[in-house]
């Protein structure tokens, strides 16, 4: 079927549907008596929330009951790299990072270096390059602007004595059937593979642990990622902790319209290390909504949703909503045509990421401030 797809926690093919998704998967929408219980606390919606860009939740009703009681909440989030980091990885920790500052939230983020050497991604590549990749993750994370003094980030392989002994008891309570029926896996899947989603688990409740009592845990993530807490969440409350609340995301489309912006595709997608020819060549063969020719899109306008450029400033490139809804309008009436629309964005998306750069060279010194190890 020409609309079919597929999402796991390894890849996303097809034209993803996210209503189909929040049926299937049992994700409840984000409606707006929810938003203005999150709008009372913050004073604003982040753009995207507002754009429903995170789109649905698990529990962040209960969150909400348990935060206007007094207890406070930790925030937990993460990144698998397979690859040089992209801006379509940085969504949720931007999300994690408005959380932390408006609801001044503890933030636990979580890099597990051996996930994609385990999934076989890179073929060839050793569990070094992964190590190093995940490094480098920390240092683009930190730049974004999180508190030293309330984040940790922490690597699998270099955490492994606090989060070891946490999985195991995780993982004693889930069934080889289970992580078969959720993920797929066959007699050919790897060992590790199948432990994965217990060693994910963990820092959903870890605060709990620590502090000896109950502590209320919100995950921002991308949706392929909520098969891990599907499986888990029963399990966490059986080990004496509440279950942790989720806010789920859509993915940054590529540049040619896949729905996912994927690192292993380096044509499609955005690296923060590009440099500004680079960007620009990229933004150039973007898949546009317009019509074929110029005289066409003058006549009949176009499509911002099909247009991965609006795409771009509804997600990343324009947090001003009035002016968003400009740009859409531009595309619709064709009075804007693809080259001045992608000059734009390109000058855009140079900028944030000349900016980014310097954020973070200045972390870079300071990054262990921020990382555990034990």
């Amino acid at each position: 079927m020409a609309d079919s797809f597929n999402v796991t926690p390894w890849n996303v093919d097809g034209k993803v549907n996210y209503e189909i998704l929040e049926r299937n998967f049992g994700i409840k929408p984000l409606n707006q008596d929810l938003l203005k219980r999150i709008q009372k606390h913050t004073g604003t919606l982040h753009p995207f929330i507002r754009r429903e860009i995170y789109f649905g939740h698990r529990e962040l009703d209960w969150l909400l009951d348990m935060y206007e009681k007094g207890e406070k909440f930790c925030l937990y989030t993460g990144i698998a790299p397979s690859n040089k980091m992209t801006i379509g990885h940085l969504l949720p920790f931007m999300m994690t990072l408005w959380l932390q500052q408006k609801f001044d939230a503890e933030v636990l983020i979580q890099i597990p270096d051996e996930e994609k050497y385990l999934a076989g991604r890179r073929k060839g590549a050793e569990l070094d390059e992964f190590h190093d990749l995940a490094k480098e993750a920390a240092l683009d994370i930190a730049a974004l602007g999180f508190d030293p003094k309330k984040t940790r980030i922490f690597l699998d392989t270099e955490y492994s004595k606090t989060l070891y002994k946490q999985a195991v008891r995780v993982a004693r309570r889930i069934t080889f059937s289970t992580i078969k029926d959720a993920f797929g896996m066959g007699n050919d899947t790897n060992i590790g593979m199948i432990f994965y989603t217990s060693m994910q688990a963990v820092p959903s409740f870890l605060k709990s642990v620590e502090e000896g009592k109950k502590v209320p845990c919100l995950i921002p993530l991308g949706v392929d990622q909520d098969v891990h807490f599907r499986v888990a969440r029963d399990v966490i409350e059986k080990l004496g902790y509440y279950k942790p609340a989720i806010i789920h995301g859509k993915f940054l489309p590529g540049l040619s319209g896949d729905s996912k912006m994927s690192a292993s595709k380096e044509n499609d997608a955005v690296y923060l290390d590009d440099n500004e020819e680079t960007v620009r060549k990229k933004i150039n063969k973007a898949l546009t909504g317009q019509q074929s020719t110029a005289e066409l899109q003058r006549e009949k306008g176009g499509d911002p949703d099909k247009c991965m450029v609006c795409q771009y400033y509804k997600f990343l490139f324009e947090p001003d909503d009035a002016k968003l809804e400009q740009i859409f309008e531009a595309e619709r009436k064709g009075t804007i045509l693809a080259g001045e629309h992608k000059q734009d964005l390109a000058k855009r998306v140079n900028l944030f990421l000349e900016q980014h750069r310097k954020k973070r060279n200045a972390v870079n010194e300071r990054i262990d401030e921020f990382m555990e190890r034990d």
